[in-house]
């Protein structure tokens, strides 16, 4: 059992400010993801993709930014799930909640904040006909642990960021990578591109354009591909095969949480974004009332507001006194810092 203050449900830019803003309350915050690494679609989706809308930076990537987000929270030594999806809740007599994920880990807290952007993320599949049988054994939809490509055949499917990059990382740890994508044109960022031609004129990748993959083949576990090029057929041999073709967003689990709901989105109380459900909040792109505006911006102000309530849930009848973190400083509000610790990563393997 996994016990903190607050339960952070989605680790995305939301998700991991709140961690910041619970640290500056003395409030320590665990939390779960569906994917394998913090940052949500910023690190997933568009690692790569510049922002512009963050203050005090005119121009961020989105994977910089979940970095530097990680560095300001972990000296509050945050918890993370990662790779397990939050599935259901239950509310005890004393107000705590318990929340189990879809592989049995339990968590319990007074306080629940969904920060799970637009919902947990699925991958989107492309239409092999034996594709679930293979899964997991031979074919993967997110790269949770890259060294187990290390010297092996893998196949990378896609044209954006996530396969033009896991493409270039796995090419450099000795994996034998073949990309493949039905345009000759990539999505991604142009010096992602400019990486993969130049690791193909090394030799250290092979790239097959305009080109798909059209059967799976094996016996217990994948053996080959076939890709058709210019309507010729060509076999494959194969340990991976990786479909990197985006996430698709669904509320999930949650939906069924009791919580207020409308169009996907979960209603909230704008004095301090808290739910239908006392003790439950929402934030970021998730939550929805009159006036939203889906900017990361806005989960930031929405976290800050919603960790002062957490406050006093937690601490009922504590005053707290707000300062200001250029006066008082970030550890024990006595101007002095404590050198970070790494956080607690939980279970992304499991």
């Amino acid at each position: 059992m996994i016990k903190t203050d607050i339960l952070i449900i989605g680790a995305g830019p939301t998700g991991l400010f709140t961690v910041f803003e619970a640290g500056l309350l003395k409030l320590k915050c665990h939390l779960i993801d569906a994917l394998a690494q913090a940052g949500g679609q910023c690190s997933e989706i568009y690692p790569k993709k510049p922002i512009y809308d963050i203050p005090g930076f005119p121009e961020i990537l989105a994977g910089d930014l979940t970095k530097n987000l990680l560095e300001q929270s972990k000296q509050f030594e945050p918890g993370f799930t990662l790779g397990e999806r939050a599935e259901s809740i239950k509310k005890d007599k004393d107000g705590i909640f318990t929340v189990i994920t879809n592989k049995g880990t339990k968590h319990q807290a007074p306080v629940v904040a969904i920060a799970g952007g637009l919902g947990s993320f699925e991958p989107r599949k492309p239409l092999l006909e034996n594709i679930n049988f293979f899964e997991d054994k031979g074919v993967e939809y997110m790269i949770k642990d890259p060294e187990i490509y290390r010297n092996k055949n893998v196949v990378i499917a896609g044209g954006g960021d996530s396969a033009l990059d896991w493409s270039i990382f796995l090419a450099n740890i000795d994996a034998k990578v073949t990309l493949v994508h039905r345009r000759n044109e990539f999505r991604g960022a142009l010096d992602s591109v400019e990486k993969v031609r130049e690791l193909k004129n090394n030799n250290k990748i092979n790239i097959l354009t305009p080109a798909e993959i059209t059967k799976l083949n094996g016996k217990e576990k994948l053996e080959s591909i076939i890709v058709t090029k210019n309507k010729i057929d060509t076999e494959i041999k194969v340990d991976h095969f990786i479909p990197l073709f985006g996430l698709s967003p669904k509320l999930g689990p949650i939906a069924n949480w009791g919580l207020d709901i409308e169009k996907n989105a979960i209603k909230v109380d704008t004095f301090d974004y808290q739910t239908n459900i006392a003790g439950i909040f929402a934030i970021g792109d998730v939550n929805t009332y009159p006036g939203k505006l889906k900017l990361i911006l806005c989960g930031f102000h929405e976290a800050t507001l919603m960790c002062q309530s957490a406050y006093q849930i937690i601490n009922p009848g504590k005053k707290n006194i707000f300062k200001y973190t250029t006066v008082s400083g970030i550890d024990g509000f006595d101007g002095t810092r404590k050198e970070a610790k790494k956080p607690v990563v939980q279970s992304i393997n499991e």
